[in-house]
């Protein structure tokens, strides 16, 4: 995987010449505004469950954009902790269990109109089948499907994990259920759902096709909404399993699979388009994450802040 992934990055670095810088900066920012749209509805979600509570829409930027820089850089979505735990800081008397259920209540949404957008692309038949995807090159999960024996055994044994872990934490929390229940309080009031969430997630999507079209016109590749969204589908899917950095090997894979069947760009034109677009975002995305950490945690080192944190208050789950 990584040969293939250096091979693609020395692709987009032959490419860099041909780029139109004016659709990148579009495509920039396009991207921040979809930051700021998704964060406001996380701000909306969390201020439901919290309605007695001051809780600022710049702070829960900060925190967000904080994990989305994290994600960006490391595999498996380590930067969901760092995100949960600045907005802990943040909002006074918030616990973890409730902000993660914000979380997920904010990702229900997103499952939805991805698994819709799934649908679409599965009727087009243009993405690959089981017997197919052991092939891709730089697949990140592609070795489970090389050795099935045990990629399953591995699968069933992290949902045993899981599950004992989800069995643990909720005999530890005191009031597991009310803090679950609190996490969805805006999912409980359908009017304030429907107006103060719902559409900052449906901006959020219309921006993310948005920046993907941008993109398209940058790589010099047919700008379409039919191509947009069979982009939004191959990321959709990258972060399924994210192993490797914001799912950069499994989109790559996606992408020149899906696009072979359109005839819409040579490889070496969509090896550039894919690895010019995800590094952007890495980069805009970890600089300024990181930028917001440094200014709400006065450290980029965050087990310093979690052992300043602890020693300053009592734990609550």
């Amino acid at each position: 995987m990584l040969h293939t992934t250096w091979h693609a990055i020395t692709v987009f670095f032959n490419h860099l010449a041909e780029v139109h810088w004016q659709w990148l900066g579009l495509a920039v920012a396009c991207h921040l505004c979809k930051l700021l749209a998704v964060s406001r509805a996380w701000r909306n979600i969390v201020k439901a469950s919290y309605r007695d509570r001051h809780v600022r829409w710049r702070q829960l930027f900060g925190a967000y954009v904080a994990g989305t820089g994290v994600n960006a850089l490391i595999p498996a979505r380590g930067g969901d902790a760092v995100k949960l735990f600045i907005a802990k800081r943040r909002v006074e008397g918030s616990t973890y269990t409730t902000l993660v259920f914000t979380v997920l209540l904010q990702t229900v949404f997103d499952m939805v109109v991805a698994g819709c957008f799934i649908l679409w692309a599965i009727t087009l038949g243009v993405l690959p089948g089981l017997h197919v995807l052991p092939d891709l090159p730089s697949l990140d999960y592609g070795w489970a499907f090389r050795h099935p024996r045990a990629g399953l055994i591995l699968f069933v044994l992290l949902l045993l994990f899981g599950g004992l872990l989800l069995a643990w934490i909720v005999e530890r929390v005191e009031d597991f259920q009310a803090r679950a229940a609190q996490g969805f309080a805006a999912l409980s009031d359908r009017s304030y759902y429907l107006t103060r969430v719902i559409p900052f997630q449906v901006l959020d999507w219309t921006l993310r096709i948005t920046t993907v079209f941008f993109f398209l016109r940058a790589f010099q590749i047919p700008a379409t909404l039919h191509n947009a969204l069979l982009v939004q589908v191959s990321q959709s899917l990258a972060t399924v399993f994210p192993f490797s950095p914001a799912g950069i090997g499994t989109e790559q894979a996606l992408l020149i699979y899906i696009f072979s069947k359109t005839h819409a760009a040579s490889k070496s034109a969509l090896l550039s388009f894919s690895v010019g677009m995800r590094v952007t975002l890495i980069i805009v995305n970890a600089a300024l994450g990181f930028a917001a950490i440094l200014v709400m945690l006065k450290t980029l080192r965050f087990r310093d802040a979690i052992e300043t944190d602890s020693g300053a208050q009592p734990e609550q789950t």
